[in-house]
């Protein structure tokens, strides 16, 4: 995605006033849409509903719940309370709140928070639509223009400032150049404007051309994990027949604390030093195909700690700029399923090559993105045919003696219970725990989940445990302790 930003000159204030007016209203509709999906209502509904009210086309009216969709859905992947959100921004509202300012920087944060909340307006493309039907780029003797439908049939023109700054993935053209270009070719298009300063400012968004994929996993792949807590990417090379050839971890300290634009310089930072990697070793690159809620359920925290972790650290924008990054340098970028690849490489591979359990996650993930699929050790199985439901039973007189922590102790109780619950039901199945079971099958992922709880919970069940050398024993001899 290539977005041009660009100030629009407007010929007269009365023309301004006009647009002004029009992205007042739009902006009151995607919030009272917000609202309304929040209830349930559809989106064919609300479309038809929305025009007369809020004075829009059926267009704009059609944008506006599209941007409510995805705000209700972005709200939902930070693990936040959708209900909650404030539109023009919560630091902004509540430093509004605070009774110790006022004067002239009151104000001056009641208008930034205004022009926040109700200067906006969104206007997506369409190729049968000549690129953009309510706002068009036209080209002019005397310039470029912005066309802007602010009723039926009527048309508001404002002049584009977009100063000379080249685009490297344009074949180094200027802003102004690559304007004229989409104007001409009729590609579609995305226009939003945003109200800054008294300024109204136009985004206007293409889809990228990508080279074509040159670095393919036929040479092996780069594994990558990215965790919320402890905040760093973790990496893994191997081979194409899936062997370890090297790994690192990217610390990622920006991302805990600082501003939004801060935080996004960063991930874009953090984001290029793996497709470096990923480029010099001529590896493709194989990530999670992760929703973010899922990704903090899986972390070390959980509730309001996860999400405050999850809220500053947002995993599915880095992973989308990886992606990105990836594609304008020619390099495969392929999608696993996440299941238990954490457990997998905290219980397979951490004890084996003495590594992480984050590097030995992506080492997981790199194997799958090669079709690999895991096995169960030998060792492993023979520990989980002698498992009982008397030792789970000491087991949890374990957790009770030990776990101070009330929340951590149910947590635990909950999971061997579980694990209960599915070793008395293969009980009268013996046939499948007499032999391993290969593949990725559901069955073998409750496999790992009871050698999770078997294994990892004795060794530490009041701390996260980093060390799994422990486990080395059991792994390739057999051999284990009571807790």
């Amino acid at each position: 995605m290539i977005v041009i930003q660009a100030k629009l000159i407007f010929l007269n204030q009365e023309d301004k006033q006009i647009v002004l007016d029009l992205m007042r209203r739009w902006s009151s509709c995607m919030r009272y849409a917000y609202k309304r999906l929040l209830e349930g209502h559809d989106r064919k509904t609300l479309k038809r509903d929305l025009q007369e009210p809020f004075e829009l086309n059926s267009r704009y009216v059609d944008d506006a719940i599209m941007k409510a969709g995805s705000v209700l859905e972005s709200s939902k992947e930070l693990g936040n309370n959708p209900k909650k959100v404030i539109f023009g921004g919560r630091d902004l509202f509540k430093k509004l709140q605070n009774r110790h300012i006022n004067g002239k920087e009151y104000q001056k944060l009641k208008t930034k928070w205004q022009e926040r909340r109700k200067g906006n307006l969104y206007s997506r493309g369409d190729k049968s639509k000549k690129g953009n039907l309510n706002t068009r780029i036209e080209v002019r003797k005397n310039g470029t223009f912005l066309r802007i439908n602010v009723w039926e049939r009527k048309y508001v023109y404002a002049r584009i400032e977009a100063g000379y700054k080249k685009n490297k993935s344009r074949k180094n053209k200027s802003r102004g150049e690559l304007l004229q270009e989409i104007a001409e070719s009729n590609i579609p298009y995305s226009v939003e404007l945003k109200l800054k300063n008294g300024n109204i400012y136009a985004y206007f968004a293409i889809e990228e051309e990508y080279p074509e994929i040159k670095i393919t996993k036929e040479k092996g792949v780069i594994g990558i994990d990215i965790n919320a807590y402890p905040d760093n990417i973790s990496w893994a090379e191997v081979d194409e027949k899936g062997n370890l050839i090297s790994y690192g971890s990217i610390p990622m300290p920006e991302l805990t604390s600082g501003s939004k634009d801060k935080k996004e310089y960063y991930r874009w930072q953090y984001a290029h030093e793996i497709v470096k990697i990923a480029k010099e070793k001529g590896k493709a690159i194989v990530i999670e195909g992760l929703e973010i809620k899922d990704k903090g359920k899986r972390g070390d925290f959980s509730g309001r700690k996860s999400r405050r972790i999850r809220h500053s650290f947002s995993y599915k924008s880095l992973l989308s700029k990886i992606k990105t990054l990836a594609k304008r340098e020619g390099i495969e970028v392929i999608e696993v399923n996440p299941s238990y690849t954490s457990i997998i490489g905290m219980l397979k591979y951490a004890p084996q090559y003495m590594i992480t359990k984050d590097v030995a996650a992506a080492y997981v993930i790199a194997r799958r993105g090669l079709g690999l699929q895991e096995e169960i050790p030998d060792n492993y199985m023979k520990f989980l045919n002698a498992l009982t439901v008397e030792e789970l039973e000491e087991l949890k007189d374990h957790v009770k003696k030990t776990v101070k922590n009330i929340h951590l102790k149910k947590k635990h109780m909950k999971e061997i219970n579980k694990v209960i619950k599915l070793i008395q039901s293969l009980e009268s199945e013996s046939e499948r725990v007499l032999k391993p079971l290969y593949g990725t099958s559901f069955s073998t992922y409750n496999f790992w989940r009871v050698l999770k709880v078997a294994v990892v919970t004795p060794l530490s069940p009041e701390k996260i445990l980093r060390d799994f050398s422990t486990l080395k024993g059991l792994l390739i001899q057999g051999k284990w302790r009571d807790p």
